[in-house]
Order: structure tokens, then C-alpha cells, then sequence
């Protein structure tokens, strides 16, 4: 059974004569309406952009190395102990 999505929000925005022409030709030969274009390209873009922000997505080799990365023991690093315990200048 589909789940039907009520549609409640509006996007609205100006473009010129010829991205609108475009986007039409695209429209007749997808047999999509505006809104299941315009709704799956922003979605897709919008994923796009965010996907190193929301998620970290690594398979086989890369995974594995990911891993032996994250295994390795925590090396010590004088000079940011150093930095961490100075007195911070914004402190009142």
C-alpha cells in the first residue's frame, strides 16, 4: 500500500526565460510534473551537499583502513598539552 505525502510547503523562485525552457523540454521527455522534478532535483542536490556533513560512508579497503586508523593508539602531542593548559585570554 503507498503512503501518500500531503504536499504543504511552497518553494518559490525566479529564473530566466531559458532555464525555464530547459526545464520544460526536461519535463515533456521525463513525463514528471514540476513538482516531481523540481521536489527530486532539490532533494538530490541537497543530499549531495549535505552527504560529508550527515554521513561518513566508507567500503571494503577504504573501511578497513578507516578502521586501522581508529585502532592505532593515541600519540602524545607536547605542544597541544602545552596549548590546552595555558590560562585561555578570554577567560574573566
Amino acid at each position: 500500500m503507498a503512503v501518500s505525502r500531503a504536499r504543504e510547503e511552497r518553494i518559490e523562485f525566479r529564473t530566466t526565460r531559458e532555464v525555464r525552457d530547459l526545464v520544460e523540454r526536461a519535463l515533456d521527455t521525463s513525463g514528471r510534473t514540476m513538482t516531481e522534478f523540481a521536489e527530486m532535483s532539490l532533494t538530490t542536490e541537497a543530499r549531495r551537499v549535505l552527504a560529508d556533513r550527515d554521513r561518513f560512508v566508507l567500503a571494503g579497503e577504504e573501511a578497513a583502513a578507516w578502521d586501522a586508523i581508529n585502532a592505532r593508539p593515541a600519540r602524545a602531542l607536547p605542544g597541544l598539552r602545552s596549548l590546552l593548559e595555558r590560562p585561555s585570554p578570554f577567560a574573566e
